[in-house]
């Protein structure tokens, strides 16, 4: 597994990842992200680490462009712009439910060493998928 560190942006896949959605098309980059969160939705079996990783990926860029979201890695996310992807915030959360939910290999692969910090930033990332409730606005009279 090529990995540096528990964040979305932090292994070779998520690096790859980004790196092909920068020389992608602009118009193709939404589909991109969307494909790769529909393919780990969809895997009924067991999960591979890499389309976990990608899918993990996809879902902390939708994640940066939501409210209280943190930005793209700097130095391994994109750097092209993307298209608004917020539209994608209930596929991203579905697909971190599944990348989470045995069989999953990636889930396999950090239970083994410390997965905590892992899972807290997964966590983290659905927090900010989450719908936000609207907020009650006091009328003055």
């Amino acid at each position: 597994m090529g990995t540096w560190a528990v964040g979305p942006f932090d292994n070779d896949t998520a690096a790859d990842f980004c790196g092909d959605l920068d020389e992608a098309a602009v118009g193709e980059r939404e589909g991109i992200v969307r494909s790769a969160l529909i393919r780990v939705i969809d895997t009924a079996g067991y999960l591979e680490a890499p389309e976990s990783e990608e899918a993990v990926v996809a879902a902390a860029l939708v994640a940066a462009q939501c409210p209280g979201g943190e930005p793209a890695d700097p130095v391994y996310g994109t750097k092209e712009p993307l298209p608004d992807l917020t539209g994608l915030r209930d596929l991203a959360l579905q697909a971190l439910d599944r990348v989470m939910t045995d069989p999953s290999e990636l889930k396999d692969l950090w239970a083994e060493s410390d997965g905590g910090p892992w899972c807290a930033n997964l966590h983290r990332l659905q927090n900010v998928l989450l719908p936000q409730q609207p907020t009650e606005q006091l009328s003055l009279i």
